[in-house]
């Protein structure tokens, strides 16, 4: 069963999803907050999981950071900092559910939103148990590395004066999503028709993105999640977010830790079947093992 719920972050009004198991018998569950992406939604592929994180028992929750999707808040940024503090906020909410055991939760982040979870989970000792999923760990690095060379070093100075530009007149050029976000052809498609269904998909943003990305480094902190378990799950063949990400958020990681790594599909393919199946199951081990539905 789905809900539509409302709080409060950093004074701004965001709007999500809870989705509760069939027949729950009126005890507090471990509940999951699933976080998404860089451009992403919170009905932009989240819900699938949710309901198979409800099948196995979870409560689970889905939410838009501020400024995306439903939720308030200037439209259309990066902000990952500030994404930090809306899923602190969205912790704090789901912990005063009446389905929900406030001292298991956990998170689940996709893509940009398994950087995000892993920052949170380090900094956040509510957060439980820690699944990331095809996610970043070095900003640069995978800005750079998935750009030629002049590619690289011609958007760091778009970046230079697009910074610059903030400073004097106030506000950041926009751009087309695919000059930051670089579109793989392997899976362009996948995206392209996901986006296309959700009337919330965003086609432009601000060049300051670069700057935020390159600000914002999980790997930098991930260790600091120890004693508490982080998964990461990543693909083989993505070639949007390459495996070396979750690779090394793993090496800089501490134990309990794990890392795997699904053969033969790209990016985009972790949302559909028979990707998402697999990714499903390494995750609901993980949760199940350190984290389960039921005390």
């Amino acid at each position: 069963m789905k809900r539509p719920v409302e709080f409060y972050s950093e004074g701004f009004t965001l709007r999500g999803d809870v989705y509760t198991p069939e027949g729950m018998d009126g005890g507090a569950r471990g509940a999951v907050l699933l976080c998404h992406g860089y451009t992403g939604v919170k009905d932009l592929y989240l819900p699938d999981a949710a309901r198979a994180l409800n099948d196995a028992g979870y409560v689970a929750m889905t939410f838009d950071y501020k400024g995306w999707g439903d939720s308030e808040g200037v439209r259309s940024r990066l902000a990952p900092y500030g994404r930090v503090m809306d899923v602190q906020a969205a912790m704090t909410f789901l912990g005063l559910q009446p389905e929900v055991d406030a001292d298991r939760i956990g998170l689940f982040g996709v893509s940009y939103g398994g950087a995000t979870v892993t920052w949170v989970g380090a900094v956040d000792q509510r957060a439980r148990c820690i699944v990331s999923v095809v996610g970043i760990g070095n900003g640069a690095r995978w800005m750079s590395r998935v750009r030629r060379m002049d590619e690289w070093f011609d958007l760091l100075e778009r970046s230079k004066a697009d910074r610059e530009r903030r400073a004097t007149i106030g506000e950041s050029e926009y751009v087309d999503r695919s000059e930051i976000l670089l579109p793989d052809r392997q899976s362009a498609e996948l995206a392209a028709a996901a986006r296309r269904e959700n009337t919330a998909a965003v086609g432009r943003i601000p060049l300051e993105y670069v700057d935020d990305t390159i600000g914002f480094n999980p790997e930098w902190i991930v260790d600091r999640i120890s004693p508490r378990p982080i998964l990461f799950v990543t693909t083989d063949d993505d070639r949007l977010v390459p495996p070396e990400e979750s690779e090394q958020l793993y090496a800089h990681a501490r134990e309990p830790k794990k890392l795997v790594v699904l053969r033969g599909y790209g990016h985009y393919e972790v949302y559909t079947e028979p990707a998402f199946g697999e990714v499903m199951a390494a995750s609901l081990d993980w949760f199940r093992e350190h984290m389960p539905a039921a005390a």
